[in-house]
């Protein structure tokens, strides 16, 4: 294995001479990545197909199925795949270049599983990533050098040259050489990875576009994006800008969609319940990154109980304080939340009232109360413990 990787890391380099900002109230895990080739000139990604699910247990999970075009002759393509590295968390760093908050990684080409390698390369968010290896003698962590100099921690994602006094970002690189065979080809690419968040975002799932750029047609001729709330109910947005071509439709389950204007930009709302939303261009050309964000940041100004409501174990809502000359009023609003995302049709006319007022509240005359799926936070809730 070692001399494996000794090889794949002489090949990369030889090969790369030859061809001659996350804000800092939140915790950012890692980003979702296109596959991408180190360089291309005669592969064209045809059709992409990505599925994005939203769990309630902090971690999204990623699905893409690639048709490319190879136009020239069989050959081996070195491709990789870059991850942001975790930013002021203080996740351990790697050297092996293996990201903590990735799992359950595998790719598979025509049908046959293919094996990768990890490395520790500079990053350029996604766009200009070269996929040399770094040389981890001469670049420190900042954790280190803060450690060194008795400076606080946690670190932030970056590099340090002591000799130089330089800083740079850092990624974790996945390598895999790919075998083209003429004419069409298919990859099937699968990972889990832990979402971002902080002040005012429940989650956080950053996804680079940019990337698919890099392939020989510039393009992505078919593209599909699915953002799916499996078992669980979501609210969340993504930038307008960058699906401006065509409309969010809701494809699976229950679920609204809305274009929203805040801080004088327009998003697209949406609010699925066991459901997906899809969106499909031609010839698309991504101009941005996109990032599918939950939605309480939509509506910061409004601080009724309620509001915005999620149901992952790990949020603890802020805007969901109890005022004390409303205990007994607000409590009930709570305990009620649970059975209002699962779209509990309400008998008392004041919940039912209260409750329709928010826009991600889509009644369901059929559900009856069942608890079997209230999460622990949920639980937390009804008993008043939040």
């Amino acid at each position: 294995m070692f001399n494996d990787m000794k090889r794949l890391m002489l090949m990369l380099i030889v090969a790369l001479e030859a061809l001659a900002a996350w804000c800092n109230d939140g915790v950012f895990c890692v980003n979702g990545n296109h596959l991408v080739p180190v360089q291309e000139t005669d592969i064209a990604l045809t059709r992409e197909v990505l599925t994005i699910s939203l769990g309630d247990d902090g971690y999204a999970s990623v699905d893409v199925q690639y048709e490319l075009n190879n136009s020239g002759r069989e050959k081996i393509v070195t491709m990789g795949f870059e991850a942001g590295a975790p930013y002021n968390d203080d996740v351990a760093f790697s050297p092996q270049g293996i990201h903590p908050y990735i799992s359950d990684f595998t790719v598979e080409m025509n049908g046959e599983a293919l094996s990768w390698m990890n490395a520790v390369v500079s990053s350029q968010y996604g766009v200009d990533c070269d996929f040399v290896p770094l040389d981890l003698k001469r670049w420190k962590t900042d954790a280190e050098t803060k450690m060194r100099n008795g400076e606080d921690l946690p670190h932030n994602a970056l590099l340090y040259d002591i000799s130089r006094d330089s800083l740079i970002d850092f990624a974790y690189a996945y390598y895999f050489v790919a075998r083209f065979r003429e004419g069409r080809n298919t990859i099937h690419h699968t990972y889990r990875y832990r979402m971002s968040w902080g002040v005012g975002r429940t989650f956080e799932v950053p996804y680079w576009l940019l990337p698919a750029m890099r392939w020989a047609n510039r393009q992505i001729d078919d593209f599909t994006l699915r953002i799916r709330a499996p078992h669980t109910a979501k609210h969340f947005f993504v930038e307008d800008s960058v699906f401006a071509q065509s409309p969010f439709v809701v494809t699976e389950g229950v679920g609204k969609i809305r274009k929203t204007k805040s801080w004088d930009e327009l998003f697209v709302e949406m609010a699925l319940r066991d459901g997906t939303v899809e969106w499909h261009a031609e010839n698309f050309r991504p101009k941005a990154n996109m990032t599918v964000q939950s939605a309480e940041r939509l509506h910061y100004d409004d601080f009724k109980l309620g509001t915005f409501y999620d149901r992952s174990d790990g949020y603890m809502p802020g805007s969901y304080m109890i005022e004390p000359d409303k205990v007994k009023e607000q409590q009930r609003i709570l305990t009620n939340l649970p059975y209002a995302s699962r779209g509990y049709v309400f008998k008392d006319k004041k919940l039912r009232k209260y409750f329709s007022q928010f826009w991600w509240y889509m009644p369901d005359p059929s559900w009856q109360p069942d608890t079997s799926d209230f999460t622990p936070r949920e639980w937390k809730l009804i008993r008043g413990e939040m």
